[in-house]
Order: structure tokens, then C-alpha cells, then sequence
């Protein structure tokens, strides 16, 4: 099946289960892929997939999609690929220097990227926050329309020096969005917060409205909860919203926080102690990103340790590997990012240009 066929056939079904509906079933596609590997040899060894996939350049960030495609944002060739769970390539779409990116339920793509444009004459550079509608384009990426979700108003524009880092969306469509900066005194408008949208429907139109920052949060916190220099989000497979954030200016650079809400507290705070492996003062280098499978073990990419880390849900340490060790003939160099799909852990190793997979061993058959 050509890449055309997949494609139509994916919009067929879109259009029969997804219509007017806030979120698309992905069940209603079978996985694409087929897992082959040696035999079952170890419960510590990651065996590496083949081919590695390669013709990138400097990628930081990649997804496995609501709609089972693959998301990849290749950051200095300016564009959001999507490809298929068995490599091949559907079609990319321009953006400028794509950091981070997300699915919703409505099959829309969330992309922290880069503006440029005119301010009096002088070219300015702005982080930006754009939303790629696929569902509108019958999902051909190239065609998809763009809309702009940051910077939105006159104040943004006086300040190019705010970075978009990170974004993870949740079950009801809203959607959170990470900034860094070097202004930090106001307690009103910190550079450094996470910053809450929803999608409000007023007069029939859909409007991605930002509804505040999120509290408690400190901009300059080397504890927990910190917004302190965050490099990533993420958030778990379940319906709720307890979130993973990375920075990089703490004692604690990966912190899994939970949302709770009683009567005398609503807000984030750490669901693991202090003192479990994840929480282990400067365990990490510079984690860049996370992502969860399907039993909620959290996997991290960290950037300077060259190493993937893999945590279960009370914070242990289960089997991590890289630092040095060789994947097709080079060691792991700067890896930005994780995913995780049908038993396949996807690694973003930025610095070689590729992507890499891997299946545990134990889940060979």
C-alpha cells in the first residue's frame, strides 16, 4: 500500500467514526507495524530496530499521534514530518525551527516553533505556538492550514525574548504550554510558567482561548513544583491531568506532578517523594523529554547524560541505557525525545540526525 492509499484510507474511516465529534477513536485502525526481532535473551536488553531512520537534521521532538502516524519535528530543516509506524515518509510541512509538538482529539497538530516577521521596518524572530489543522486537509500535511495560537496580542510582540519549550494536551482538548525567560520579578507575568488553554466554542466558532497560568508554580523554585527554565511536558495515557515537566535549572530536573483537588487544595504537587530514584538530587543532566507506555512507565531522554532513563509509576529505576554504549555503530549523542507505540520505544538521538527503535526484550514473543 503506497503512501496515497494509506492515507485516503485513514480519511475514509476519519470521516465514518471521527464527523462533528470532539475526539477521534483511534482504535479504529490497526497498527501498521510489524515487530520482528531476535529471541527473547534478556529482561535488561533494549534490541535495537532495523533500518535506523535517517535524513534529519537536528530533530527534537517526535509524537505517535491519536491517528497512529508519526510526528517529527526536524528542527533545522524548518518542517513537521509525518510518517508512517513503518518509516515511510507521508509528506512534511513547513514550519521554522519546530521544537515541540502535540496531538489533540480532534486531530490537530500543536507545534512550538519560531515566527519571523516585520516590527518597523526591523526583522524580529519570536518563539510561536501554531495549531496544523489535519482533519480540514483530509490529513495530507503539506496542504494543512496553519493557524497562529502565539504570539497573539501587542504585548507578545515586545517580547521576542520569551521561548515556547513544550506542550501536551488532555482528553477534554485543553492544553498546557511551557515558556521560559529571563524576566522573572512580576507575580503576575513571569517568563518562566506553564500557561493553560481551552478551546471555547462561542457562536458556533471554536476559539483556542488562553484561561490563565498555573498557579504555585515557582519561576526561580529550585523545589517542587518548579516552572524554573522548563525544557518539556508531557502527560500520562490516562484521562486526567497530572503532568511530567524537565527543566533546566533544578535539584529535581524531571518532576511527575499530579492535579488534586479537594476542599482545602487545588493545584499540582509531587506524586512521588523525595528520595526515590526519580527524585534523587541532580540524577539528571539536561532531560529534554519524556514519554509514557502502556503500562505508565516513564521514559526519559537526557541530553547530556546521552542516556535514556525508564522509571515505573512510584519513581524506581528500572532498565536505562546509553552512555556510550553503541546503537549502529555510534553512541547515542544528544537525544531530545521519546515515544512509545505498540511495544516500539521511539528515541530521537538529535546530534546523529536519526531516529532509533527499540523493543525490550521481553516483549519479543
Amino acid at each position: 500500500m503506497n503512501k496515497y492509499s494509506k492515507i485516503a484510507a485513514f480519511i475514509l474511516l476519519a470521516y465514518l467514526f471521527f464527523g462533528c465529534t470532539d475526539k477521534f477513536d483511534s482504535s479504529i485502525i490497526s497498527s501498521l507495524s510489524e515487530i520482528q526481532g531476535p529471541p527473547n535473551i534478556s529482561d535488561t536488553l533494549y534490541i535495537l530496530q532495523s533500518p535506523v531512520w535517517g535524513g534529519f537534521n537536528k530533530p527534537q521532538a517526535m509524537i505517535v499521534g491519536r491517528d497512529n502516524f508519526l510526528y517529527i519535528a526536524d528542527t533545522d530543516n524548518n518542517r513537521i514530518v509525518m510518517m508512517d509506524v513503518a518509516g515511510q515518509m507521508l509528506g512534511a510541512k513547513q514550519v521554522k525551527h519546530p521544537v515541540a509538538i502535540a496531538q489533540d482529539h480532534r486531530l490537530n497538530l500543536i507545534v512550538c516553533a519560531q515566527l519571523d516577521t516585520v516590527i518597523e521596518g526591523n526583522s524580529v524572530t519570536y518563539s510561536a505556538v501554531y495549531k496544523i489543522d489535519m482533519f480540514a486537509a483530509g490529513h495530507l500535511i503539506e496542504t494543512a492550514p496553519v493557524k497562529r495560537i502565539l504570539p497573539a496580542t501587542s504585548f507578545d510582540l515586545l517580547r521576542p525574548d520569551r521561548e515556547y519549550t513544550g506542550v501536551t494536551v488532555f482528553y477534554d482538548n485543553s492544553y498546557f504550554v511551557s515558556r521560559k525567560g529571563s524576566q522573572n520579578t512580576s507575580r503576575i507575568d513571569p517568563d518562566n510558567a506553564i500557561l493553560s488553554f481551552k478551546v471555547l466554542n462561542r457562536n458556533g466558532i471554536r476559539k483556542d482561548t488562553l484561561t490563565g497560568k498555573l498557579p504555585l508554580f515557582e519561576p526561580v523554585g529550585t523545589g517542587l513544583p518548579s516552572a524554573y527554565n522548563l525544557s518539556s511536558l508531557s502527560s500520562t495515557n490516562f484521562q486526567g491531568f497530572d503532568i511530567v515537566t524537565t527543566l533546566e535549572t533544578n535539584s529535581f530536573k524531571v518532576q511527575y506532578l499530579e492535579y488534586v483537588q479537594t476542599n482545602d487544595f487545588e493545584g499540582y504537587r509531587s506524586k512521588l517523594a523525595v528520595g526515590t530514584d526519580l527524585l534523587t538530587p541532580n540524577k539528571f543532566g539536561k532531560p529534554e523529554g519524556t514519554t509514557f507506555d502502556n503500562a505508565n512507565n516513564l521514559f526519559i531522554a537526557d541530553a547530556a547524560k546521552d542516556s535514556v532513563f525508564k522509571f515505573n509509576s512510584f519513581g524506581d529505576e528500572l532498565q536505562s541505557f546509553g552512555g556510550g554504549e553503541l546503537f549502529d555503530g555510534l553512541p547515542l549523542d544528544g537525544p531530545s525525545d521519546v515515544a512509545f507505540f505498540d511495544r516500539t520505544l521511539y528515541l530521537v538521538d538529535t546530534n546523529n540526525n536519526r531516529i532509533l527503535r527499540f523493543i525490550l526484550s521481553t516483549e519479543i514473543d
